[in-house]
């Protein structure tokens, strides 16, 4: 077994996440850093939107800015995804595409969901991959509700795919920040996501301790990577990256609201 790079379990805002997951990207394809997986949780909660969306379409930002929710922009695609600091662990996993064997976005997305999906089969929970269509991202769903979502970067034969996993989910909070255009009424969306939408906690009928979870997913990608996860930190050169990412672009307007690099 060929070991890969695990990086600690840490907990960040917004901004700082989405500067590592992008100087980790950058340092693997330079071929400064090893293939990495890492899991993460944000706070304060934030919303992240796709690297293509438009922010004031998929997001309340006034009510964001009320109650003090992050809005970032990730380098990924995909749609706007409600990051709350209390009811959910994400993972990413940057690697080139020959270590994990694919040759496609589809195969990428279900090699790295299978990691996802095993932890769920430890935690005594069986789900469904799915791989979306043009307008949405493969997920995992459990009984037809999603409880995954990822969206993914690729460049140079290296592919960063990060996602989520919903330990807990309190729907109203998160459609206080996410816009549903054809909704009339908050109430509105609520009804419909509750058909759609589950949780960890909703599906196992009681609250599990989020190390559980952390730990669960780290052997679930052993096993379906086929590699050991080795606990290290950044490098040097990561770290420095980091701090120039989050100063000069996650933490500015121009870059998460008007999606512009400075």
């Amino acid at each position: 077994m060929v070991g890969w790079r695990l990086l600690k379990f840490e907990t960040r805002n917004a901004y700082m996440n989405m500067a590592i997951d992008e100087a980790v990207l950058t340092a693997r394809i330079k071929g400064l850093a090893p293939n990495t997986v890492r899991f993460y949780r944000w706070n304060p909660s934030a919303v992240s939107i796709g690297k293509f969306q438009n922010a004031g379409n998929e997001v309340y930002l006034e009510n964001c800015l009320r109650y003090g929710v992050d809005v970032v922009r990730r380098i990924s695609g995909g749609g706007a995804v409600y990051h709350d600091s209390e009811g959910e662990i994400t993972y990413s996993v940057v690697a080139d595409k020959a270590s994990l064997n694919v040759k496609d976005i589809t195969e990428a997305y279900a090699k790295v969901y299978a990691g996802v999906v095993e932890a769920l089969k430890t935690l005594g929970l069986k789900a469904d991959f799915n791989e979306g269509n043009p307008k949405a991202c493969p997920n995992l769903t459990i009984n037809g509700k999603k409880i995954s979502g990822s969206a993914q970067c690729h460049k140079a034969g290296i592919v960063l795919q990060h996602g989520t996993m919903l330990v807990d989910v309190d729907l109203e909070r998160m459609f206080t920040f996410l816009k549903v255009p054809w909704a009339k009424t908050c109430m509105e969306v609520i009804c419909i996501a509750k058909e759609k939408i589950t949780s960890l906690r909703a599906e196992l009928g009681k609250k599990i301790p989020l190390e559980t979870v952390h730990q669960a997913l780290i052997e679930g990608f052993q096993k379906t990577l086929k590699t050991l996860l080795k606990p290290e930190d950044l490098t040097q050169y990561e770290k420095e990256l980091v701090e120039k990412l989050y100063r000069e672009k996650y933490s500015t307007a121009n870059w998460n609201i008007h999606g512009k690099e400075s």
